[in-house]
């Protein structure tokens, strides 16, 4: 059995960053997660997609940010049991919790911090009746290589930050980009929509609003795709790749029978405190989890892990007060005795 202080169930970037915060406080973790390797969705569904909202990085790729997020928790010694889902949670007598995957490995920890995104998930599909027939011959619900598609003409559907993004992207990349979205307002970030008008003003994106693509063509392969606008005869546009970006349909698995409150498919947990579930030590932090105003984004999830390292804390060390140290005058310590010293113009300035 593998013991530690936190169980971290999910590996993606919110888990990853529990780590550094959880070893500031000298507190061990082990992290849980079905995939084969850290990162979450940022490493398995879009590694190469370019991310705007980390703070300091005006962009970063997501995979990037994995390698990133792993370097910063490396000097505490994180524990992995990759490719394995979290399958059965028990609480013992002494306030304990283990957890077991679906292969058996069972962890044993005070503290749980669920960090699994949207959990299980699958792409949203258009209803294009012959769309299954040209999956990954063509077409694509996910980009993981960009380089596949240069010089390729490339169209893409949707309307969130996913097609902005993506459509910003690969203007550089492919020989042609068309962007079609059933309305003419978008629902991504603002900044998002001016690059993409931008670009179409400047001839390096074609924009086809409002419309849907409702059929496929082709021998083999995706050779062109028909374009419906309202009140307008369809038309067919040549195309190498059609790539539907509607978003994913999330499934928390088997979280959804530990006896969790749960709404709206996410974990309910009380933001004013310290994301604490109805459970006492099971903690949800970053996406898979909802309470009012809640945002889905990571630099909130890097957030929520703070605060859940703080309650934690409590919980493995009662009655022992912990007085909040800034990196910047403290330094970082690692796990393998190593220290970090903090610069001392920066220490003198804070003084």
């Amino acid at each position: 059995m593998i013991t530690t202080d936190i169980i971290i169930i999910g590996a993606g970037p919110t888990g990853l960053f529990t780590v550094f915060e959880a070893g500031l406080l000298k507190l061990k973790c082990h992290l849980i997660d079905a995939l084969p390797q850290p990162g979450g969705q940022c490493s398995e569904l879009y590694p190469k997609k370019p991310i705007y909202d980390i703070p300091a990085y005006p962009e970063i790729l997501a995979g990037d940010l994995t390698e990133k997020l792993l370097e910063q928790g490396k000097q505490f010694e994180p524990g992995f049991t990759l490719g394995e889902r979290a399958e059965t949670i028990e609480k013992q007598e002494d306030g304990s919790f283990i957890v077991t995957t679906n292969k058996g490995t069972q962890h044993k920890a005070p503290v749980v911090a669920i960090a699994s995104g949207l959990g299980s998930f699958e792409p949203r599909k258009p209803l294009i009746h012959n769309i299954t027939d040209f999956e990954d011959k063509g077409v694509e619900y996910m980009i993981k290589e960009p380089e596949m598609y240069r010089n390729k003409k490339v169209v893409i559907a949707g309307g969130g930050d996913s097609a902005l993004d993506w459509s910003i992207f690969l203007a550089d990349v492919a020989s042609s980009v068309t962007l079609v979205h059933r309305r003419n307002e978008f629902r991504g970030h603002l900044d998002s929509v001016e690059k993409v008008q931008a670009l179409k003003n400047e001839g390096k994106i074609n924009l086809i609003t409002p419309a849907e693509i409702t059929a496929i063509q082709g021998n083999g392969k995706v050779e062109a795709v028909e374009v419906t606008k309202k009140d307008e005869e369809p038309f067919y546009l040549e195309t190498d790749h059609f790539i539907p970006l509607f978003g994913l349909s999330p499934k928390l698995g088997p979280i959804a029978n530990w006896g969790l409150e749960i709404e709206k498919n996410a974990i309910k947990v009380n933001n004013a405190l310290d994301y604490q579930t109805n459970i006492p030590g099971i903690f949800a932090i970053g996406d898979g989890n909802i309470y009012p105003g809640k945002l889905k984004l990571i630099l909130c999830g890097f957030h929520e892990a703070t605060l859940m390292c703080q309650a934690a804390y409590q919980i493995i060390n009662p009655g022992k007060r912990y007085v909040l140290k800034y990196t910047t005058v403290s330094g970082v310590d690692g796990f393998d005795g190593t220290r970090k010293e903090a610069p001392k113009a920066v220490v003198k300035a804070i003084e």
